[in-house]
């Protein structure tokens, strides 16, 4: 902690709670008095064992935790209001309490509120929903704002570079696959080849030149993964050039391709919690996929198989050997390492099929990758070793 001697010592006031007034000898004014009011409110209810450390304790009532979520908004930033939020949904229970519209109105909105909304969208009354919708319209216009230009970006500039032309422009010159088709004609006096045939990037034309289908296990611990999958789907449904089909399982199937226009109402028509049935989900995938050879599976789940993982396993086998590119993403979410099945993790592996983690900041980046054909084993061990660098 920054700060003077007393600074530090009033931090760790507030951090401790009113059973260190005496120990510590250190007064309050009337503001850090409101913000430790705040804190009590949550943090010094039941004890939790440890001696000294704030526990839990915020009453189940509406009025008061509306009152309160307006006080730490106005006392704390805003990054410690949502992991305070956080804190009182998760280990107070307050999920509930997020089904009346006036304490939904106080609230910060963050991905981890929107995945709590989406899990209670069915038993929401119609009254709550209009507010939930603002509150999940605000969180994913803030990511449409963070990826969506950088996933257009990302996507046309991966077509233009997969089509190929003999008759480039100049700026379109592949020239490392140009010296190696004119290898033959090398000068050894000038140290050069005359390039007799040129290779470059085609332009993708408004046709469609690829077909993704995002299939997202919408079991309770891929919460946040369903929120980031649905907005990047969302973005991908308004490339021209790319057919998008998004599929969210766990033990039945829900088509929401119809509903990519709107995100909100995609999240909406997910069912957060659940078994997970992989292997109904990627058959229900193949039947989508038309062109193989031009078509990309994005299977986003823990890889917790609820279903046949034997047949699981055959049906990716089988995608592969007809040219599909598949991927795994364990998680795409900011939060940390995701739990996970490593036996079937590892089994796709040994198929060739990538299965890891990714950011959302990452994800534009891998699906060029994807839709260029590279090698995605190695783009996985470039982005794993940038971040350790990170």
């Amino acid at each position: 902690m920054s700060g003077t001697g007393e600074e530090r010592l009033q931090r760790w006031r507030l951090l401790l709670g009113g059973a260190s007034d005496e120990p510590l000898g250190v007064g309050l004014d009337r503001a850090e008095t409101e913000m430790d009011a705040a804190l009590a409110a949550l943090y010094d209810g039941e004890d939790d064992g440890s001696p000294g450390r704030r526990a839990g304790g915020l009453s189940a009532s509406a009025p008061r935790v509306a009152r309160w979520l307006g006080d730490i908004r106005t006392y704390f930033p805003t990054s410690v209001v949502q992991v305070m939020q956080r804190d009182a949904i998760e280990r107070l229970d307050l999920t509930s309490m997020l089904l009346e519209p006036e304490l939904l109105d106080s609230v910060q909105p963050d991905v981890h509120l929107v995945s709590t909304l989406v899990s209670l969208s069915s038993v929401m009354p119609e009254t709550t929903k209009a507010t939930a919708r603002v509150v999940i319209g605000a969180v994913v216009a803030e990511i449409e704002r963070r990826i969506a230009t950088r996933t257009r970006t990302a996507v046309a500039g991966a077509l233009n570079r997969a089509s190929r032309t003999h008759r480039p422009r100049l700026q379109d010159i592949d020239w490392n696959r140009t010296i190696g088709k004119n290898l033959s004609t090398y000068q050894p006096e000038h140290k050069t080849v005359i390039p007799e045939r040129l290779v470059g990037y085609g332009r993708s034309s408004q046709a469609v030149a690829k077909d993704v289908v995002i299939a997202i296990d919408q079991s309770g611990s891929m919460a946040e993964s369903v929120v980031y999958s649905s907005v990047f789907a969302a973005t991908m449904a308004s490339i021209r050039t790319v057919r998008t089909s998004l599929v969210a399982f766990d033990t039945e199937i829900v088509d929401l391709t119809e509903k990519l226009a709107d995100p909100v109402e995609v999240l909406f028509g997910c069912q957060l919690g659940g078994g997970t049935d992989i292997n109904r989900a990627i058959a229900y995938c193949q039947q989508l996929i038309a062109r193989p050879a031009d078509s990309v599976l994005i299977l986003i789940s823990d890889l917790y198989e609820g279903g046949i993982a034997d047949e699981m396993l055959r049906r990716v086998a089988e995608l592969l050997r007809d040219g599909v590119t598949v991927i795994v993403l364990l998680a795409l979410s900011d939060s940390g390492a995701p739990s996970y099945d490593h036996d079937h993790a590892a089994a796709l592996a040994e198929l060739g099929v990538p299965a890891f983690a990714c950011t959302p900041d990452a994800f534009p980046d891998l699906l060029a990758a994807a839709l260029a054909k590279q090698d995605l084993q190695h783009w996985v061990s470039t982005m794993q070793l940038e971040r350790r660098r990170g």
